[in-house]
């Protein structure tokens, strides 16, 4: 007999071998119904897999959250079965869930298209409907190997042979169709419902390696019902009209090309945008007693083995010699054993430099510092995106040196600063993570001990709830990440905090405690946009393009019905330009609706506008982005509503 385990704290004692299935049948059939999985002892596992001795029970219903992603595994399993019904001559390689779908990669001599989902998505429909159980069997190494060959899956078998030696080989089955899998599974292909769609079909190399056969990878996504399925497709709809890098180019903010990979040529309206962004977190950092630095471009590779980076990030970072122009000629004199500098993928190591000079004592503390530090990464081509991931970038950046007792009340200090900043920005949903210890990383356990609970009880204090993020800190200390939702409910990671023992340590940083012993001094690294460029994308994708009156680069457009009020409309644009509003003026020959349409499509926020009448009363006709028809108003109330709108939040 074994006991099991129930959330509510009771025991049951089953026969060893009895299954969750019959587990749940004898509780209620109505949990059953709902019932696809369960874990054990906190794991996911089959329905059908027997208690060979003692565990505790979860059950996992269809709705849980902790389903999606069985519901996602098993559509790729009925993705793949489809496939190989309509292309007998197909072979399956590997077909994970992912972040929001699934995808499965696939061998054939003529690559899937787009057209194809048609018929693919009906035959998954017709194998759902069959409802066909998920078993799993373990099979002999040797005999998967003969069986998967015998099929002419020369793919399965390399899989089979990548399993280590200590593993064995599991195969599920959905009626006649098989699949080397870890599992789990949930019972019936009935349990995977019919809220799934194709959205794609890319090439992909077998293992990742170019020298390897190209593959299609067809992706999709499912959810558990089709009111989620539309809201996920309403959003990739959204997020494709919403695209950075296609409003960058159509409202003229920037550009990227071959010649500067990673690296942004901001056009002036672009720049305007970046401009407020930076003097507005500027304001908001002075405020909060940071005192702004400015460190160097390059620094000698012996700083940065000396912090650790070299040996994690060197792969990352660009790598110049510091060589000089020979005396007798003009080309370039480069010696074996040149001196390394690198340019700087980050600021810390030359924050605690600035630290360094000069003696500091326990009452210095805590020292602010701040930086917009332009930071170059050496990021892979192929993993560039626009100004989501740049090669060249400019961060909010900022490093807090205290002592450990002042930890909390920092960390209350950057939380209420990064929620006065996001608020501005207008996102008001803010998810935190406390990312733990990696699996590479520096400093001792007990260091890692002794910043995790600081960082963990210093979010407790502020009262804010938080997840844990297992494994995903930085390489010298755990992290708090904020991560926030937008308009059509992405989530972005941006601002960060993070607790660090170990860099003041590798370099030497202390302070004069109170009894004049030397002490080393706690490190907080900390950013809240993340990146100006990163963060204006995400601001330009969040609008739509339609950016806030302070940070819109034209706030108003003058526009004429007929050319004898020009002179009139001419005073007006001098009234706002000396109140501070940037505006443009449109006095072509084109009619007014003609005029409207363009600069509506070009998103400005109003497009004040002048004929006969208006200039006469000393009046406009105020359009507003977004807004049906129009609303005549006097010149002075409309500069005054443009200003109070034109205002950073910070200075309204």
């Amino acid at each position: 007999m074994v006991n099991v385990s129930f959330p509510d704290g009771a025991v049951r004692e089953y026969p060893r071998g009895t299954t969750g299935t019959t587990i749940v049948n004898s509780i209620s059939k109505s949990l059953a119904k709902k019932t696809v999985a369960m874990r054990v002892d906190g794991e996911l596992v089959d329905l059908a897999q027997p208690f060979e001795h003692d565990g505790a029970i979860e059950f996992v219903l269809r709705d849980d959250d902790a389903a999606l992603e069985l519901i996602r595994h098993d559509c790729a399993h009925v993705l793949a079965e489809a496939v190989q019904e309509l292309w007998p001559d197909t072979q399956v390689t590997i077909g994970p869930s992912i972040e929001n779908g699934f995808y499965y990669d696939f061998a054939r001599d003529q690559h899937f298209t787009e057209q194809d989902f048609e018929a693919i998505e009906k035959k998954m429909r017709q194998i759902i409907e069959r409802g066909a159980e998920f078993t799993k069997e373990v099979w002999d190494r040797d005999e998967a190997k003969r069986v998967f060959k015998s099929k002419g899956e020369d793919y399965k078998v390399e899989l089979i042979d990548a399993i280590p030696e200590d593993e064995s080989v599991k195969i599920y089955k959905q009626g006649q169709w098989m699949d080397v899998c870890r599992g789990p599974h949930m019972r019936t292909t009935k349990d995977i419902g019919t809220a799934f769609k194709l959205t794609k079909v890319a090439g992909a190399y077998w293992r990742g390696d170019s020298n390897n056969k190209m593959l299609s990878r067809i992706y999709g996504t499912a959810w558990a019902n089709q009111k989620q399925l539309d809201a996920y497709l309403h959003m990739i709809e959204e997020a494709e009209k919403r695209d950075h890098r296609k409003l960058g180019k159509e409202l003229d903010l920037f550009h990227l090309q071959e010649e500067a990979q990673g690296s942004v040529f901001w056009h002036p309206k672009g720049f305007t945008i970046y401009n407020q962004m930076e003097e507005y977190i500027r304001r908001k950092v002075r405020g909060a007693g940071y005192g702004e630095v400015k460190t160097p471009q390059l620094m000698d590779s012996k700083l940065w083995e000396q912090s650790g980076h070299w040996s994690k990030f060197r792969e990352d970072m660009f790598v110049v010699p510091d060589i000089e122009f020979a005396s007798d000629s003009e080309h370039l004199e480069i010696e074996q054993d040149a001196k390394l500098l690198a340019l700087k993928p980050m600021n810390c190591p030359a924050h605690i430099q600035i630290f360094n000079q000069g003696i500091k004592s326990y009452r210095d503390l805590p020292l602010r510092l701040a930086e917009f530090g332009c930071c170059h990464r050496n990021e892979a081509h192929g993993a560039l995106h626009g100004l989501m991931r740049v090669r060249q970038m400019t961060q909010d950046d900022g490093h807090i040196f205290c002592r450990e007792d002042q930890v909390t009340s920092e960390t209350e200090a950057f939380c209420a600063l990064l929620d006065s900043v996001y608020e501005d920005m207008g996102f008001t949903e803010v998810k935190i993570l406390l990312a733990t210890r990696p699996e590479m990383r520096a400093g001792t356990d007990e260091v890692w001990d002794q910043a995790e609970k600081g960082l963990g009880d210093a979010l407790r204090a502020t009262g804010r709830e938080f997840e844990i993020a297992e494994g995903e800190g930085a390489f010298y200390g755990p992290k708090l990440e904020f991560h926030l939702k937008d308009a059509i409910g992405r989530s972005w990671q941006c601002g960060t905090l993070q607790l660090d023992f170990v860099l003041p340590e590798r370099l030497g940083a202390t302070y004069v405690a109170e009894d004049s012993s030397r002490q080393m001094p706690v490190m907080l690294h900390r950013a809240i946009l993340g990146s100006l460029e990163r963060f204006i994308g995400i601001l330009i994708e969040n609008h739509a393009g339609r950016m806030p009156v302070w940070l819109a680069p034209t706030q108003a457009v003058v526009a004429t019905i007929v050319s004898s009020v020009d002179p009139a409309a001419l005073a007006v644009v001098e009234k706002l330009k000396a109140a501070g509003i940037r505006v443009e003026t449109d006095f072509r020959n084109e009619k007014i609706n003609y005029k409207v349409r363009e600069h509506s499509t070009n998103k400005v926020p109003a497009i004040l506008v002048l004929g006969e009448r208006e200039a006469n009363e000393g009046t406009v006709s105020v359009r507003r982005l977004g807004e049906q028809g129009q609303k005549v108003m006097p010149v002075e109330d409309a500069i005054a509503m443009l200003v109070a709108e034109g205002t950073p939040p910070d200075l309204r």
